[in-house]
């Protein structure tokens, strides 16, 4: 039996991981996993662990107030250090690109654990754009001994930069899975929540994030514009816009559009109501990597409020589109869709990022790996 840590911090690694830690438990006698929260957003990660009838085996609660970059990196590493030396660890499973992941990454390496890395080959190659998220993924590139890229592209860019194609596996990504990991009931029962809240679900339902760190400051302050605009535009429409805590986003969008009847402001939304949302969407504007990859599954257009992307699959595909923090091109892409009715702009495309299988395929390649 080999003792499998999986590794993880934010509520988007949770999403993905919890497919294939489900898969990897199916096998007990091959697989003793051990799931490890260094807790990077505490409240979120936890709460998404239960939809999926998962707790995690060791919470390390690694955050504190107004941390930099560097203090964050220092208390993660010193906290999994005393993780590997309690436990015998056969090999770390990571995912994504966040400090959870780096420090993971690095943890294992240093003990010369092996290393495997869910959607690898991710790249903007802009090592500020996302920031710092490229750098992560790709130094978590160079130490890992299995690299599950979820596109052909993703497999591409890792041998470019010289990765051995023996540690290179095709495999979708597992965000997909864990659409369908969620019963029909959990997502429909989430309709009762919204009218709740006083929203309406209706072909007019628009859903709005923003939280990355390189969107904050002035960025943010168009992206507002932009929405104000379209608010008072289209105010047959509800926007929807789950809040980032970060007082840098959270404050400003509060005070500019709180006034606004159209736009309803909430609480970042537990897993399957995000889902809901997505499903029901008219329109996605997001700067998030994940809702990139999930929304186009419910034929939801997707526009990219970034400068670069490493999910360029979605863009070549059309079920996407980059529109930065532009105010004028975000305005234009937006009123392309919010003009017409709902069924006249569903996408008819694929979703090029998997069919649900990811988890399977992994388990399949770790287990071959261990056998060798």
């Amino acid at each position: 039996m080999k003792n499998i840590l999986v590794v993880f911090g934010t509520r988007p690694e949770v999403i993905k991981l919890a497919p294939l830690i489900l898969e990897l438990k199916k096998y007990k006698d091959d697989y003793n996993v051990i799931v490890c929260n260094t807790e990077q957003q505490k409240e979120l990660s936890n709460q998404t662990l239960t939809y999926f009838n998962l707790k995690a085996d060791i919470n390390l609660d690694c955050m504190r107030e107004n941390q930099s970059l560097i203090e964050v990196q220092s208390r993660i590493l010193m906290s999994l250090e005393k993780v590997y030396a309690e436990n015998t660890i056969d090999a770390t499973i990571i995912q994504g690109d966040t400090m959870t992941v780096l420090c993971a990454a690095l943890a294992s390496f240093y003990r010369k654990i092996p290393v495997f890395h869910v959607e690898a080959g991710l790249r903007s190659y802009d090592i500020y754009e996302p920031f710092p998220e490229e750098i992560m993924r790709q130094m978590a590139s160079r130490v890992a001994d299995l690299n599950f890229a979820p596109t052909e592209k993703n497999k591409q860019a890792l041998l470019n930069e010289n990765i051995s194609s023996e540690k290179i596996f095709v495999t979708g990504n597992t965000v997909i899975d864990a659409l369908f990991c969620l019963s029909d009931s959990t997502v429909s029962n989430c309709g009762k929540f919204f009218l709740d809240n006083g929203i309406k679900i209706d072909d007019k339902l628009v859903l709005i994030t923003a939280h990355r760190r390189e969107n904050h400051g002035t960025r943010i302050d168009k992206i507002i514009d932009a929405i104000e605009y379209l608010a008072n535009k289209y105010s047959d429409h509800t926007f929807v816009i789950p809040v980032h805590p970060n007082p840098n986003v959270h404050d400003k969008i509060y005070n500019r559009l709180s006034k606004y009847d159209c736009i309803k402001l909430m609480k970042p939304l537990d897993y399957p109501y995000l889902v809901f949302l997505m499903k029901n969407a008219k329109l996605v504007l997001t700067d998030s990597g994940g809702i990139q990859e999930e929304a186009p599954s419910f034929g939801c257009p997707v526009l990219v409020m970034r400068y670069e992307t490493e999910r360029q699959e979605g863009i070549d595909a059309g079920v996407s589109k980059l529109v930065g923090a532009e105010y004028n091109m975000i305005i234009d892409s937006c009123e392309e869709i919010l003009s017409q009715d709902k069924q006249k702009t569903r996408l008819t495309a694929l979703n090029p990022y998997g069919d649900g299988k990811a988890s399977q395929k992994i388990e399949h390649i770790i287990r071959n790996y261990f056998k060798k």
